[in-house]
């Protein structure tokens, strides 16, 4: 296939795959309580480790089988990036949520050539559901259209904000408060990429996260920019080598979040 079928049939092969792994992933999870794991907290890692790699192994094995001149860079496996096309995988997006049955998790899977996110596709767990895009043809929620929120007026938005350990807890503190003083509500909920659909399908205005790894934000991102949502990250390899800052935000709101991108050296994202 070249062109559009050539990304079409990737597109098409990845929507059946996330959504096949997330539900079983699901399902996996639904079949050992906390109250049957050992409580300690190498017990709980353990069994998200082995529900990780068993959902990525699902997911390579499915599409380097099908796809064999694709490269792949998981989570769990590793890999790198090459210009002839690659797979960029979160198996389990949100492991901490996932483990504790907090159903805010999901299944990411980009696919992206010459340094260029062309593909991204989503299961999301909370809405069992699967969200994708393909570059320059709109975002899709199982089929169906979806756009980004009109919100204008910062007392009607809604942000969410992620945080890592590797980064200020007093820089998030603050902000938190900077959000709050211009009368616009916040949330954490800790996966990146649903987070990211949460601004694609108009539910947020605004998600931040100042380091997450490639695979955490790529096919999110996609979806969120896809949905006509604003988006600014670094550019592919740097984001590769790592890892990097992600900002997705209603248009409307444009002007309340240009001091994110101020603060992080961050260019609009032109997928």
């Amino acid at each position: 296939m070249t062109g559009d079928s050539w990304l079409q049939g990737r597109a098409d092969v990845a929507i059946d795959i996330a959504g096949q792994v997330g539900r079983e992933a699901a399902q996996f999870r639904a079949s050992a309580s906390l109250q049957t794991l050992e409580v300690k907290n190498k017990g709980l890692q353990d069994f998200v480790t082995v529900a990780d790699k068993r959902a990525e192994r699902a997911i390579r094995e499915r599409l380097l089988g099908l796809f064999k001149e694709d490269d792949f860079l998981g989570e769990e496996t590793g890999g790198s990036l090459s210009d002839s096309g690659t797979w960029l995988i979160d198996p389990i997006d949100g492991t901490n949520n996932y483990l504790r049955g907090f159903r805010h998790w999901g299944v990411s899977v980009a696919f992206a050539v010459s340094g260029r996110i062309e593909i991204g596709v989503v299961y999301d767990a909370s809405q069992d559901a699967v969200f994708s895009a393909i570059r320059g043809q709109g975002a899709f929620r199982e089929g169906r259209a979806i756009r980004a929120a009109a919100t204008c007026e910062p007392s009607k938005a809604l942000a969410i904000l992620g945080h890592s350990r590797k980064t200020s807890f007093e820089d998030h503190l603050a902000l938190s408060r900077q959000l709050y003083e211009r009368g616009i509500d916040y949330r954490r909920t800790g996966a990146a990429s649903i987070d990211l659909l949460r601004v694609a399908d108009g539910a947020a205005d605004l998600f931040y996260e100042r380091r997450l790894n490639v695979w955490d934000m790529a096919a999110g991102a996609l979806i969120a920019k896809e949905a006509g949502a604003e988006v600014a990250m670094p550019q592919l390899d740097s984001l590769v080598a790592e890892g990097g800052s992600v900002i997705a935000y209603s248009p409307g709101l444009a002007g309340e979040f240009a001091f994110l991108l101020e603060n992080e050296g961050l260019k609009p994202f032109r997928a």
